[in-house]
């Protein structure tokens, strides 16, 4: 884990059981992490979209007592000046900011490369791999199966609700299937979470790409790990988590020995067919 402002608040969090309050408002302070130090507790309520005592009791949370000697200890580990360049961009931009400042986030997770390398040993071993996506999720699901049908020799697209995703994760477990790859994003539907829940009992190793390590399907992973949504416009966007599922599909080609020649092979059998316009 780096050391950024961002990184420090992670640390500062982890090992609390925070409620689902607790966890936006942890989400929220993690994404404007240069910014937090200088809030008030009724600015933070208002980003967090919270009332005022919740940040309160959230400050008690961590152990302190109360929002104010929290700021305290967040201003002598935050740099000493808050962020302003929003207000020279129009909120199109704002947006495209904020997504900067996510896949920046996620760079700087990214710079301990272990436990994506972990997850690619550990999807690359599940024969056959179900991939899990629901709703907001299913393109980011749907990409990386897309992908990943060309390196590996049976991935199993879940993007569907209703009473066949428990016979659908049934079916990939007794094909042999060891592991479980989900895209949770917001918002987060409860199917997924209960989903995940299943998996887990039917002795399925749950990785999963959320949008916050305080989502609600951390509970029910053994590997989470984070890539922020930007919330700036009417609808999420999502080019961190997006970006996240490709590097974790590098990482699984890494451990398959023939992923390098399963693309040969398709790239023959593509110009064979002319397939692509060149």
């Amino acid at each position: 884990m780096s050391d950024s402002p961002a990184a420090r608040l992670q640390q500062l969090f982890d090992g609390h059981r925070l409620t689902p309050t607790q966890r936006r408002i942890a989400h929220c302070m993690v994404r404007r992490a240069a910014d937090v130090p200088f809030l008030s507790s009724v600015e933070l309520a208002e980003l967090a979209g919270v009332s005022q005592p919740s940040v309160t009791r959230f400050a008690v949370a961590l152990g302190f007592d109360g929002y104010p000697a929290l700021r305290k200890h967040l201003r002598e580990v935050a740099p000493t000046e808050p962020s302003r360049g929003e207000d020279k961009y129009n909120e199109y931009q704002q947006a495209v900011q904020a997504e900067i400042e996510n896949l920046k986030h996620l760079s700087e997770l990214l710079a301990d490369p272990r436990p994506v390398e972990e997850a690619g040993r550990i999807l690359a071993a599940s024969r056959p791999l179900p991939v899990l996506g629901l709703r907001a999720a299913s393109s980011q699901a749907r990409g990386f199966a897309y992908f990943a049908t060309k390196v590996h020799p049976d991935v199993r697209l879940l993007d569907e609700s209703g009473s066949m995703l428990t016979d659908r994760i049934d079916g990939a477990r007794r094909a042999g299937a060891s592991a479980l790859l989900c895209f949770a994003l917001p918002r987060h539907p409860r199917e997924v979470v209960d989903a995940l829940a299943y998996a887990r009992e039917q002795g399925l190793t749950v990785v999963t790409v959320a949008d916050s390590a305080f989502a609600p399907v951390a509970a029910h992973s053994d590997l989470l790990i984070p890539a922020a949504v930007g919330t700036g416009l009417a609808f999420d966007t999502a080019c961190a988590p997006m970006l996240l599922g490709r590097v974790l599909l590098e990482a699984m080609c890494d451990d398959l020995p023939d992923a390098q020649a399963r693309l040969e092979e398709f790239d023959a059998k593509a110009a064979a067919r002319g397939l692509f316009v060149e």
